[in-house]
């Protein structure tokens, strides 16, 4: 199946911010209780010791996903690292809250950063977890490429796909949003009649989940992402495009992984 690039409600400028945070906290706890953190850490952790940084700048961060489990997952694997949380539309509340429980390891920028023009004092591993799919092909060339040529390492991963099996999850997402809703966190009260009396929130959650199944790039587009960069940013970086299996169902994540030549050391 080709990637089709359908529209997503929480990509909207008129989206009502109170339904898009529902959104991303309910994001924020499924990659807590998936436990997908575990299999994508060490590619990370493997990252980060290329480019000899410590730093993660996180885009897209929506309510933070899952970088406060991989910093928790790295920190007990030995690397301690500290991460800063961005987004374009930042979830304040929900960032703020991860931030002041996360022992000094992770803050947050309040002011929005557009992933394809990341402020260059942002200094560290620039990483997306599960948001690549919300941009169209040239969009997210111009995430790779302003990463390529401030020589910023990037890192990118999507534990979703165009497979069966991940359509097939995605259609108990309105069940298993009205199960846990009363654990999202920030609770909001409006949420609750928009769950219960008229079901608007699961019905979000399943229209952007489908959407964004579809929507996912495969290692082939990837690299053909990769491709299209400008020669000189092209060949500055290392590139490791891949899957990476998934526990539970057999399922897989997809990766992109960019590191400067210059931060590598010899071999």
């Amino acid at each position: 199946m080709d990637r089709l690039h359908l529209f997503e409600l929480e990509d909207q400028p008129w989206f009502p911010r109170v339904l898009r945070d529902a959104g991303t906290a309910f994001l924020e706890l499924a990659a807590r209780v998936a436990g997908h953190s575990a299999a994508l850490a060490p590619k990370l952790e493997e990252t980060l010791a290329a480019a000899g940084e410590k730093r993660i700048v996180d885009l897209c961060s929506g309510g933070a996903g899952p970088v406060t489990e991989i910093v928790d997952v790295l920190a007990r694997r030995g690397t301690e690292v500290h991460a800063l949380l961005t987004d374009f539309y930042p979830n304040e509340g929900s960032l703020a809250r991860v931030s002041a429980r996360s022992a000094g390891r992770i803050d947050w920028r309040r002011e929005p950063v557009d992933a394809t023009r990341v402020p260059r004092e942002l200094a560290g591993v620039r990483t997306i977890f599960n948001a690549l799919h919300h941009f169209r092909p040239e969009a997210a060339r111009g995430i790779i490429a302003d990463a390529a040529a401030a020589g910023r390492p990037i890192a990118i991963f999507e534990v979703i796909g165009r497979d069966p099996i991940s359509l097939v999850g995605i259609l108990f997402a309105p069940l298993f949003f009205a199960l846990s809703l009363p654990l999202l966190r920030p609770f909001r009260w409006v949420w609750v009649p928009l769950t219960y009396l008229v079901p608007i929130l699961p019905l979000f959650v399943l229209w952007d989940g489908v959407v964004s199944c579809l929507r996912i790039y495969s290692p082939r587009e990837l690299r053909a992402l990769v491709e299209s960069l400008e020669p000189r940013d092209r060949n500055a970086f290392t590139w490791d495009i891949g899957r990476i299996r998934l526990p539970g169902p057999p399922a897989h994540a997809t990766y992109l992984v960019g590191v400067p030549r210059s931060a590598q050391s010899p071999s």
